[in-house]
């Protein structure tokens, strides 16, 4: 074969070569590229929780509403516990009757009130659940006008003549007796604010008192 067919033969031999180098290389890189072009899926970000779907622990728009009693009238409210987990649950219910309101200006022992007036409460608290229920007025009774803010009317005279209102009553018990509360003036509402609810917003039971 002369010179000039030999180069000939070999320009035709290479030039298929390098064309299917540069397929094969185009392949490659479309492939790389799919690669790099391929979305990455990023870890799971945590979801914030909306308070509005938590569980409130308000007290329930079901609960009785506190009675508010006149002198002479009575009205009923619950008792309950609480479990391991802050849970409360009513388990009883107290029945309240407002008997009396007597005013004084001085006990015998502990002389004139801090607020300004004392008065003695009757009250008559019966259980009629059916579990027992506690009554523990020291410390939550409270007591305001349209003049003066909420006050503490607890007082160290604290219970008058008769038995203890404060005790734990079972099914079908009964207790009349009498707080002595201090407070600012003759008048107003007394509040027991004692309930077994820790979530409460409102008071047990309230007793209007009278004017003179």
């Amino acid at each position: 074969m002369g010179g000039c067919a030999m180069r000939a033969y070999i320009r035709h031999a290479v030039v298929p070569a390098v064309a299917l180098l540069a397929v094969l290389v185009a392949g490659c890189s479309d492939e790389g590229g799919s690669d790099d072009a391929a979305p990455k899926q990023d870890p799971a970000s945590e979801v914030p929780i909306d308070p509005a779907d938590l569980p409130s622990q308000a007290p329930s728009s079901s609960a009785p509403s506190a009675p508010v009693l006149k002198i002479g009238e009575s009205g009923e409210f619950e008792t309950g516990e609480v479990d391991d987990n802050g849970t409360y649950k009513a388990t009883s219910k107290m029945s309240v009757t407002a008997v009396s309101a007597k005013y004084a200006d001085q006990t015998p022992i502990y002389g004139e009130p801090d607020n300004g007036q004392y008065v003695e409460l009757t009250l008559t608290l019966k259980n009629i659940g059916d579990a027992p229920g506690r009554f523990a007025s020291y410390g939550m009774m409270r007591w305001e006008d349209d003049q003066t803010a909420t006050q503490d009317a607890s007082s160290l005279a604290g219970v008058g003549e008769g038995p203890d209102l404060d005790t734990t009553y079972k099914p079908g018990q009964s207790v009349t007796g009498t707080l002595v509360l201090d407070i600012v003036r003759k008048g107003g509402t007394v509040s027991y604010v004692g309930s077994d609810d820790p979530w409460a917003d409102k008071p047990a039971f309230s007793v209007e008192l009278p004017q003179s």
